[in-house]
């Protein structure tokens, strides 16, 4: 199946989003959607989709908004008395912190099918017209010729599962010793030209600026951004071991019930597993679980070995407190 561009698939979200301008403005109903840096286009699309299907069933018009930005900073404006309805976010620990304050059901993982992760992605490189540097995994990265761009795990869930794909190569290829394994991320780390502070911030100074010679991020980031800015222009590499970077979703359960739209948020969420919302996300390049459409878009998505954080890593955590907390790993390894 060829996918169209991303820049066609955002013409076609406004396009719909302008034919609803006239009901959604009439709407007394509102949802908020928190969610992640990268998802402006993905939820420009699946809005309007979702409108037009509550509209059908239910024969109401509703409006759905968005907030968006570095999902760990989005989970603190929620903190800070953002009135979200829902939250779609790249890293579980940014739901997590909002079940722990009580915004989210505490058992929010079992609320919804996939550990609440309707769709999935994995860490992919984006490279220059015909791959120079001859990038085809891990091992690449920490060659002294090359130069990377990704985002700074310190602020950015899209920069925490680069690292921990690294370290999980790194942990497999020298069959778990550690002193091999942190010279490796050294060198990794060394060859950043630039930590931005989150996965739009990485694309520009790839892009834009020129900078480094492989972009990392979501496999279905960097499918979006070649589709956008050229085919024949740039490369997309999926690494043969990689990260299972899941998507998790919840409901806001106390500002949706403030907010008079609690149905509604759950129904919106339980949308996102209907097959023509996972048809939506698998255009977008995103890896989902509804049988049909996994089939139908089978072709796009090479096989790679998905690691697990909860394997690799003992959870979210455990990975945070060891490797990006105040004095963790990440910052030795970044010692000169």
């Amino acid at each position: 199946m060829t996918l169209r561009p991303l820049f066609q698939r955002s013409l076609l979200a406004i396009a719909l989003g302008a034919g609803l301008a006239g009901p959604v403005q009439a709407a007394e109903r509102e949802l908020l959607n928190s969610s992640y840096d990268i998802a402006r286009e993905l939820f420009s699309a699946i809005n309007p989709e979702f409108i037009a299907h509550w509209q059908e069933s239910q024969g109401e018009e509703v409006a759905v908004s968005q907030s968006h930005g570095g999902s760990s900073a989005q989970a603190r404006a929620i903190m800070q008395g953002l009135r979200a309805d829902v939250v779609t976010y790249n890293q579980v620990t940014d739901v997590q912190v909002l079940a722990d304050e009580g915004l989210v059901a505490e058992e929010w993982q079992q609320a919804f099918d996939n550990n609440a992760s309707p769709y999935y992605s994995t860490t992919a490189f984006l490279v220059r017209k015909d791959n120079p540097k001859g990038i085809e995994s891990w091992d690449d990265l920490a060659r002294e010729d090359v130069r990377l761009v990704f985002p700074n795990p310190k602020t950015s869930g899209n920069g925490r599962y680069t690292y921990l794909a690294a370290w999980g190569f790194a942990d497999q290829h020298f069959d778990g010793d550690e002193e091999q394994i942190r010279d490796f991320m050294r060198t990794f780390l060394r060859n950043v030209t630039v930590f931005d502070t989150g996965g739009r911030g990485a694309t520009t100074s790839f892009i834009e600026r020129g900078l480094g010679d492989v972009l990392i991020s979501f496999e279905s980031e960097v499918n979006n951004i070649r589709g956008e800015y050229g085919s024949d222009d740039y490369e997309v590499i999926v690494p043969p071991i990689s990260i299972l970077a899941e998507f998790p979703v919840a409901v806001v359960e106390p500002n949706a019930e403030r907010n008079g739209t609690l149905d509604l948020a759950q129904a919106y969420v339980e949308y996102l597993y209907s097959e023509e919302a996972q048809r939506t996300l698998a255009g977008f390049n995103y890896r989902v679980h509804h049988e049909a459409v996994v089939e139908e878009f089978a072709d796009l998505f090479p096989e790679t070995e998905l690691l697990r954080v909860e394997d690799i890593f003992g959870g979210w955590d455990q990975a945070m407190e060891t490797h990006f907390g105040s004095g963790g790993l990440l910052d030795q390894l970044q010692r000169r």
